[in-house]
């Protein structure tokens, strides 16, 4: 092909103009280090004006997005920055009376404490203004208690909302004075041990206490996360880097092979320092292994031709030379397809998402840069002339026979082999194919954490500690006395509906209020009983002059999954209510809603690309190789292990997630590697061998030392984080193994029978 023709000679000419080569190197590591020092240095003009305007559209996005959630966050009452979950069956007695009051005594008075809500300090709801509290004093008698707990466990604000309805799980809503906050341990585990500290001195009482919440759970999970991505990251890395050793024997040849994917990275977070785009968070994380992993692939291919090279006597320019020509157009063909498949993120509707796929072809095209340029560049110095030296006596040479011989097992039985392949790839895809998009807002916390417990015992005995709500509005044009009647009815009817379903919790709302106050009434009489509400807590429910009414209800952390039939029904619902009061617009809203539907955008967005990437990716083999033949046959080993992979992922009772989706599309950028090699090597031995099974051979022979060593070393590296005790890392560790290693498999097994089964006979 005249493309690669001058494809080799191009990648060839880069080993004789050595200096050219490290001109180059050097301006882009500058470039790179300017990104991470001071990015506006080399920023263009046009740069700053566009990042300037798109800033802009995503505040204004930002900011409307923020006012319309606001407005849907929880009624302060059931707010806080942390919550102590108590648990205890002594609460309605005298000493749990004072021990609760001095634990929360003890609480306000830490610096950082601002207030603590609970149920002794709920708003009044009495019309006449009168003190009547909920929680009586201490030298109140057993019966006084009694009472007390049977009317908190009926008042709108605690049962159900502040009190379990066994009235044995109590929450205090904690609020900091962020000013004074001095370190974590203050919003987390101070707490308890403050709290424990003074419920010590009531024996009698037994209580246990759990810190939980919105501030807890964020930085339980940034602990987590950093922690396990620094350990497993150096653990990973060792052990990936101690493998490579082995199967090398040799320092040399591995530090060689790691620094082009270690440059590639390093220039990759640089450049994207001058777009801003470092703090995406599939950039952070996903970006720089995927795109190290990509570059380590190509680089153990080039490293194993130049010591099969340098073992047939070449020395070490030709040797160079002859590795670029030989691996080179392969490495060209594995940037191109996964760049173009990558690119294909961009067509998403999530921006994190867009900017993702945008950067992904930046980070594969400098990384291919990186690693073309650098491994040739060292092998063909004085570095270069020892590294063929003992290659023949490695762990994988001395073995490479036995693997010969499943070769030699499946050339015979090729049409056997091959259709098993294909069944069991399509019986895979189906098993796949019944994963579906879910998050929970536990996912993201260790499951032995503090704030994990805690939300799961908010979840059992109060109905989740997360809020959803039904927002009323009404056009200007009705008249108030219609309005509050016909709000009045709707608030009814969805209120009732609530009560019906199952997955949704303690509904309140205006009528709730209403309801606590004395005598039987009409609708009318609820219209004028609805003035003597005390007005800041009406206005949190229904406002006149903001036309605005509210309904609120508490769910679990199911995961989007499982809450989106819910939320399908209750939006239904809503416009079936609509359909009598034109007038009135009805809206599902809150947090957990928002996740529902903007979350499940990204997962499917995610999937549906990792999708498309694989077609484009067939597509361009297809054309690159001028054979819609084997972009089709290469269609099946590739496809294999991410499908095995998603198998294992229904199996094990997983769901498909953002992590899951990331594992997969990582997995796809390593799977097509090798694929591409083989398939890259068979084409080129080909029109030489004779007949088909011997160019099979020829390419085994070629590739197969490489294929062996990356999988061997990539999944050792998994194998070690998929222990980590972050689920994220282990869910990820884990697919990735699963992938890379059945890849190998798919290489080794299905991919030469399908090339002896439908490979061209003739020589071209």
């Amino acid at each position: 092909m005249r493309m690669k023709s001058a494809f080799d000679r191009a990648m060839a000419s880069m080993v004789v103009h050595r200096f050219a080569v490290t001109v180059l190197l050097f301006c882009m590591t500058v470039m790179a280090t300017i990104g991470y020092v001071d990015p506006g240095l080399v920023r263009a003009w046009w740069i700053d004006s566009v990042a300037t305007e798109t800033d802009k559209t995503v505040q204004v996005k930002n900011s409307n997005a923020t006012t319309s959630r606001s407005k849907s966050d929880p009624l302060s009452l059931f707010g806080g920055d942390a919550i102590l979950v108590v648990t205890s069956t002594e609460f309605f007695t005298p000493g749990g009376a004072d021990a609760l009051r001095h634990v929360v005594a003890a609480i306000e008075g830490l610096e950082y404490v601002r207030d603590v809500l609970w149920m002794d300090r709920i708003p009044n709801l009495n019309i006449f203004g009168l003190s009547d509290p909920l929680f009586p004093r201490s030298d109140n008698s057993s019966e006084r208690f009694a009472a007390a707990r049977a009317t908190a466990l009926q008042h709108p604000f605690v049962g159900g909302q502040l009190l379990s309805r066994d009235g044995q799980t109590l929450l205090l809503l904690v609020s900091f004075d962020f000013e004074t906050v001095r370190s974590d341990e203050q919003c987390t585990s101070e707490l308890r041990q403050v709290a424990e500290r003074v419920a010590r001195e009531y024996p009698s009482v037994p209580m246990n206490f759990t810190v939980t919440g919105n501030i807890p759970s964020l930085i339980t999970a940034l602990r987590a996360h950093e922690a396990n991505r620094l350990k497993y990251q150096v653990i990973g890395y060792g052990i990936i880097l101690l493998m490579a050793v082995v199967l090398f024997r040799g320092i040399r040849a591995v530090l060689i092979v790691a620094l082009g994917p270690a440059l590639g990275v390093y220039w990759t977070i640089g450049f994207l320092r001058f777009f801003d785009l470092q703090d995406n968070p599939f950039n952070e994380v996903i970006l720089p292994i995927m795109v190290s992993l990509v570059g380590f692939t190509d680089g153990v291919h080039l490293m194993v031709r130049f010591r099969q090279l340098r073992a047939a006597g070449l020395d070490v320019r030709d040797a160079s030379q002859a590795t670029v020509k030989d691996v080179g157009w392969a490495c060209m063909l594995t940037s191109l397809t996964t760049a173009i498949g990558m690119g294909s993120l961009a067509l998403a509707h999530n921006r994190a998402v867009q900017d993702f796929g945008w950067c992904s072809v930046l980070g594969i095209f400098v990384t291919f840069v990186s690693v073309l340029a650098t491994i040739p560049l060292l092998c063909s110095t004085s570095l270069g002339r020892s590294l063929h030296l003992g290659h023949e006596k490695s762990l994988i040479d001395r073995n490479l026979g036995q693997v010969r011989y499943l070769l030699e097992w499946v050339l015979p039985r090729s049409r056997f082999v091959g259709i098993a392949g294909i069944i069991s790839t399509l019986v895979l895809v189906g098993i796949s194919l019944l994963l579906r998009p879910d998050h929970k807002r536990s996912n993201d916390l260790p499951e032995q954490s503090e704030a994990y417990r805690g939300l799961l015992q908010i979840d059992r005995s109060i109905g989740g500690i997360e809020f959803a709500e039904v927002r009323v509005r009404w056009d200007d044009d009705i008249a108030p006395a219609t309005a509050a009647k016909q709000l009045l009815e709707i608030i009814r009817a969805v209120d009732e509906f609530l009560q019906s379903e199952t997955e949704v919790h303690n509904p309140l709302s205006i009528r709730n209020l209403i309801a606590t106050l004395p005598g039987e009434r009409n609708l009318t009489d609820d219209l004028s009983m609805m003035e003597l509400l005390p007005p800041p807590i009406k206005r949190e429910f229904f406002s006149v002059e903001d036309r605005h009414a509210v309904v609120r209800f508490r769910v679990r952390d199911r995961g989007i999954a499982e809450l989106g039939p819910t939320f399908e029904r209750i939006e239904h619902k809503l416009r079936e209510i609509l359909s009598s009061y034109p007038s009135f617009r009805l809206f599902l809203d809150g947090d957990v809603v928002w996740r529902w539907r903007h979350l499940y955008r990204i997962v499917v967005d995610l999937a549906r690309s990792l999708g498309a990437a694989a077609i484009i990716i067939f597509v361009t083999l297809g054309l690159c190789y001028r054979s819609w033949r084997l972009g089709v046959i290469a269609v099946i080993p590739t496809v294999f292990p991410l499908a095995l992979t998603g198998t294992y992922l229904v199996v094990a009772g997983y769901s498909l997630e953002i992590v899951s989706v990331c594992a997969l599309t990582v997995s796809l950028g390593v799977v097509v590697d090798d694929t591409t090699h083989f398939l890259s090597r068979y084409v080129e031995t080909r029109p030489t061998s004779g007949d088909n099974n011997t160019a099979i051979r020829q390419a085994f022979s070629g590739v197969g030392v490489a294929m062996i060593m990356t999988t061997t070393v990539l999944v050792a590296g998994f194998a070690t984080v998929a222990f980590s005790d972050s689920r994220d890392h282990h869910i990820f560790a884990t697919m990735c193994a699963i992938a890379v290693s059945s890849a190998l498999f798919g290489d080794l097994v299905i991919l030469p029978a399908l090339l002896s089964m439908f490979g061209p006979r003739k020589a071209t």
